[in-house]
């Protein structure tokens, strides 16, 4: 059977490319999403993927990017859709949020296809998810530094709470926040419509950070041989899984000297990070407020007073 996203269109053992329309531009010219379909010569699952949603985080695409070219149809059971940027607007400037409503995109799903910029974008793309049975929402933690993980982010209580957990573990980062996440986010619309969807965070970086695009092709590839659209098996290794976060400011302006790399453990009362003058002279000590994870950092040194400089996972199990 033909399969379609937006001009894309494959048949059983083909994959296209194309163009998803969602609006038009400030000159009044159409725009729309890039978008493949690679159907699979063989009936199967249906996978969504999609990359971009904010304008800045770039590894998603990177990933999107890689694994693609590695994909035969002749070897897959089943579709693939994916839409390789999905903040069109922002990623032309290389922001963040929307610049045409000022928007974070994974704010605004299920979308509204009458609605603003971002509403329009999200409803043309969540209508592509809800054809799906499994949806990967690819992310990097902008520009801070960050482990790579995968965020399950429907809730304890959701009824494909353990259908997400188990997405999440196919995967297979090593790291999984498992915190119910904001309205909006696409992580959280997809199971309310009967969907595992997870979030990976492919690490933080400025422009590509290979080694999270890697991490991410990896992981794609995890999850499409574990849910029999690629053959070959894949063993759910243990997750290191925080719960929550602690997020830490700078109580003072100066110069950020971390005593912690991404991935150690803390205790509580141990020295996370200090902050000094520009001739080394100490400010500010800051200890941890709980056992956990550094998990993720700020990027650049120097930091105002009350800016963020880290995040400790809390919480901390495996599964």
């Amino acid at each position: 059977m033909t399969t379609t996203l937006g001009t894309a269109s494959a048949e059983p053992g083909e994959i296209d490319t194309g163009r998803l329309e969602v609006g038009e531009t400030r000159d009044g010219s159409p725009f729309g999403l890039p978008v493949a379909v690679i159907n699979g010569d063989r009936p199967g699952k249906t996978l969504y993927m999609q990359a971009a949603s904010d304008g800045d985080e770039l590894n998603g695409l990177g990933v999107v990017r890689h694994a693609v070219p590695r994909l035969d149809p002749a070897d897959i059971a089943g579709t693939i859709l994916i839409t390789g940027i999905v903040n069109y607007h922002a990623f032309q400037v290389a922001e963040h949020r929307n610049p045409i409503d000022d928007t974070k995109m994974n704010r605004t799903y299920p979308g509204n296809e009458t609605g603003t910029s971002s509403e329009r974008i999200a409803a043309a793309t969540m209508d592509a998810a809800t054809r799906a049975d499994l949806v990967l929402d690819l992310h990097q933690g902008s520009t801070s530094r960050m482990l790579d993980e995968v965020r399950v982010r429907c809730g304890r209580r959701h009824r494909l709470y353990d259908e997400c957990l188990e997405l999440a573990k196919a995967f297979g980062c090593g790291y999984v926040l498992d915190q119910k996440g904001p309205d909006g986010q696409l992580a959280r619309v997809g199971p309310d419509e009967g969907i595992p969807t997870v979030d990976p965070e492919l690490g933080g970086a400025i422009g590509w950070d290979e080694a999270s695009i890697r991490k991410g092709v990896a992981g794609v590839f995890n999850v499409l041989r574990y849910y029999d659209f690629l053959e070959g098996s894949v063993d759910l290794n243990r997750q290191t899984r925080a719960n929550g976060f602690e997020q830490y400011g700078s109580p003072a302006g100066g110069l950020v000297d971390l005593h912690k790399e991404l991935g150690d453990r803390v205790t509580r009362g141990e020295t996370i990070f200090e902050i000094t003058t520009p001739f080394g002279e100490p400010k500010a000590t800051i200890t941890a407020d709980s056992d956990g994870i550094l998990w993720r950092t700020r990027r650049l040194p120097q930091v105002a007073t009350g800016e963020y400089v880290c995040s400790v996972g809390t919480d901390v199990d495996s599964y």
